[in-house]
């Protein structure tokens, strides 16, 4: 999963570790726990509609706004690499 950061709303794509895209189109959510959630219920849609058992987020870190975000993802067995 590649994720786009921004200050209110970030945006993902689902990829593959040989860059093949699973996702249709960007899929954008709020920089809240409910944004959040619905990150988690898609990611683990895709991954499950195509036999994939681990999700690994990957970000760039955008001054402060991925905080949240990262904390969430560690908190639910997704740690994004940046967030070691």
């Amino acid at each position: 999963m590649g994720i786009d950061i921004g200050s209110q709303k970030h945006y993902a794509r689902a990829f593959d570790n040989r860059s093949f895209e699973y996702s249709k189109k960007v899929f954008g959510f709020d920089n809240s726990e409910e944004g959040f959630e619905a990150l988690k219920a898609w990611m683990t849609d895709i991954a499950e509609k195509n036999g994939k058992t681990k999700i690994m987020p990957a970000m760039e870190p955008t001054e402060h706004y991925w905080f949240n975000l990262g904390e969430y993802l560690q908190a639910n067995g997704m740690p994004p690499p940046c967030a070691r």
